[in-house]
């Protein structure tokens, strides 16, 4: 079964760390159904989920996965590129160490989750403000005792690689062109988003589908053309925080 992993919204979300979009007010009641509606969608697609309480004083710590990566063999707790946040992984590291050995990106690396891509055996870091070579080398060194690779890949005009690619099949990837290099990715088929729904390139894998924005429903039309099955949910409010529906949850089988 697998496992996701979520934090509760804070109630200072408006006071969120934002590097492409404009800060807009953040309604956090409706924000707070919103992401309640999203778990329930994670649910309907046979994961368990596990919501951590909200941090009052973290208004990014929603975003769970920018904290921690998790491998089949061992999670490895991130260091955030943004200091605001680097309190954030103390609880989910309590959490996670239930099912996972621990590991540590420390100093002066930095990653956030939101900037990897792991398909397969092969792990994708966005060469971002968030993550840098250090960081990329600390991980590396931790996961390649159990036969992981890691690639560096250049983006540009996005917070993380996970803006401009996600899986949403096993040998299928829906990108923003615009945003990332697609020849990095030669050999998956890809599905290009709609140009006129630029962030539309962020869907979450669980079960058999994805999780995915209700605000792009030419790309969804896509994703339905290529045979993907798609829940759809609004997260209109996480969206003005620059959140997405990958950095909503910790999903692993447990």
């Amino acid at each position: 079964m697998q496992l996701a992993i979520t934090r509760d919204v804070s109630p200072d979300m408006a006071a969120c760390e934002l590097s492409f979009v404009d800060r807009a007010p953040i309604d956090v009641a409706l924000a707070r159904r919103q992401h309640q509606a999203y778990q329930r969608a994670l649910e309907s697609l046979g994961c368990r989920v596990l919501s951590l309480p909200a941090e009052a004083d973290l208004p990014d710590a929603v975003f769970v996965e920018d904290v921690a990566l998790v491998f089949d063999e061992i999670a490895v707790m991130t260091r955030p590129g943004a200091e605001s946040r680097r309190r954030e992984g103390a609880s989910v590291a309590d959490e996670l160490g239930k099912y996972r050995e621990l590991r540590h990106i420390v100093a002066p690396g930095t990653i956030d989750g939101g900037d990897v891509l792991r398909l397969g055996r092969d792990v994708y870091v966005g060469d971002s403000a968030r993550s840098n070579a250090d960081g990329v080398a600390q991980l590396r060194a931790l996961i390649a005792p159990y036969g992981y690779s890691v690639r560096s890949v250049p983006m540009r005009d996005c917070l993380h690689l996970k803006s401009a690619v996600t899986a949403v099949a096993d040998d299928t990837l829906l990108v923003h062109p615009g945003w990332v290099d697609t020849t990095v990715f030669a050999g998956y088929r890809l599905i290009e988003i709609d140009p006129g729904e630029e962030h539309a390139a962020n869907a979450v894998r669980a079960g058999q589908g994805i999780v995915y924005p209700d605000s792009f429903p030419r790309t969804q039309a896509r994703l339905a053309a290529a045979g993907i099955a798609v829940t759809t949910v609004d997260v209109s409010e996480l969206q003005k925080a620059e959140g997405a529906v990958t950095c909503c949850s910790l999903l692993f089988t447990a």
